[in-house]
């Protein structure tokens, strides 16, 4: 498994979450990490990107709300999801892009926000 996602579950609205990827070393030439989530008879869409030089971007339902960061040294990428909202729960995907044109997908992980 070359990335793992993991920290998904169920919080009430207003509530927070922290999802977490494991990226395989075995990666080489990585030029973008993002998360992606998809909602149920919608299409995936991209929620937060960290470029290689550290460079974020997020969706704009989630700006202020979501923040992507990354641990070098235990190579994990992260997306802290605060003030969630109903319209948040959806599977939630890590990514990889490399230089090389290959691009790595996680497992999914769901998150549900409901009262």
């Amino acid at each position: 498994v070359q990335l793992q996602a993991c920290g998904g579950g169920s919080v009430q609205p207003g509530g927070s979450l922290r999802l977490s990827c494991a990226i395989s070393r075995s990666i080489r030439g990585i030029n973008s990490r993002a998360w992606y989530r998809q909602a149920p008879g919608k299409e995936r869409e991209l929620v937060a990107i960290m470029t290689g030089g550290g460079i974020t971007n997020y969706a704009d339902s989630v700006k202020g709300r979501f923040s992507i960061s990354r641990d070098i040294s235990a190579n994990t990428l992260y997306l802290q999801m605060n003030s969630l909202r109903p319209e948040d729960t959806a599977v939630y995907y890590c990514n990889v892009k490399t230089v090389y044109s290959r691009d790595f997908w996680g497992q999914g992980t769901l998150v549900t926000v409901s009262s």
